[in-house]
């Protein structure tokens, strides 16, 4: 910092008006001054970052509070302890490995603590089998036993044709009637929503968490505790892993 700070009066001098000399000279010095502190730049580019970095979180912080209704209350997603005084939204895609890595540990969390509640976010950007099972996870045949299914799902190392078909028969749901169900175009635009909201949030990629307003990228089960312990406000500790 102190070299930039020597280096103002010096591109001051440089570019000041008739005192200066001519422009190709100007530049020459500039030029040398830079190759002999390089540091320079690295520092000037550290400030970029640092002042984008704080844009965007701040375009997020925004984002969220902008949406924080679609966010955490939309009545077409599937959720756990609906009651529950702290909210906890994810988005996730049934194909991604982190995802699945992390899924138990999450129905875990909502079962140890019924004060929070657990909003299940269809983010499903890998595309075919990851659509059709968020189509299908959110059709009326598959309603009722939703958790069910869901843990299933992400459960599956493959999630082709025959899976789903047996995992949707071992729950009493008719395939061939859920399929059907699926293809309603109100599915389709509640997952173009999603897709929308994660966009104007900045999430990329799966899985993400949002707790109160924090958003925890990543499988960081840890990183997700610490956001529940943070925001509970009325309730006991949190029972992390509890079976």
């Amino acid at each position: 910092m102190r070299k930039i700070a020597l280096a103002a009066p010096l591109i001051a001098a440089l570019t000041a008006g008739c005192q200066a000399p001519d422009r190709q000279s100007r530049e020459a010095e500039m030029k040398s001054f830079i190759m002999e502190h390089p540091e320079i730049i690295e520092e000037s580019m550290k400030g970029l970052q640092a002042r984008r970095m704080a844009a965007k979180t701040e375009a997020t912080r925004v984002a969220l509070r902008t949406n924080r209704g679609l966010l955490e209350r939309d009545p077409r997603d599937f959720v756990l302890n609906p009651e529950g005084k702290v909210t906890v939204v994810e988005f996730y895609d049934y194909r991604c490995a982190h995802c699945k890595r992390v899924a138990p540990e999450v129905l875990k969390l909502a079962d140890a603590n019924p004060d929070v509640r657990f909003v299940f976010k269809e983010l499903p950007i890998f595309g075919g089998p990851s659509q059709i099972a968020a189509r299908i996870i959110l059709s009326k045949p598959a309603r009722p036993r939703t958790r069910e299914i869901h843990a299933e799902f992400m459960d599956a190392k493959a999630l082709d044709q025959a899976t789903v078909t047996r995992i949707l028969e071992r729950h009493g749901v008719d395939p061939g009637s859920a399929v059907v169900a699926a293809d309603d175009p109100e599915i389709g635009k509640h997952l173009s929503d999603n897709l929308a909201l994660a966009n104007a949030l900045e999430i990329k990629g799966t899985p993400a968490f949002i707790v109160e307003g924090s958003v925890i990228r990543g499988a960081d089960l840890l990183g997700l505790g610490e956001a529940i312990t943070k925001a509970r406000s009325k309730v006991g500790p949190l029972a992390l892993g509890a079976p």
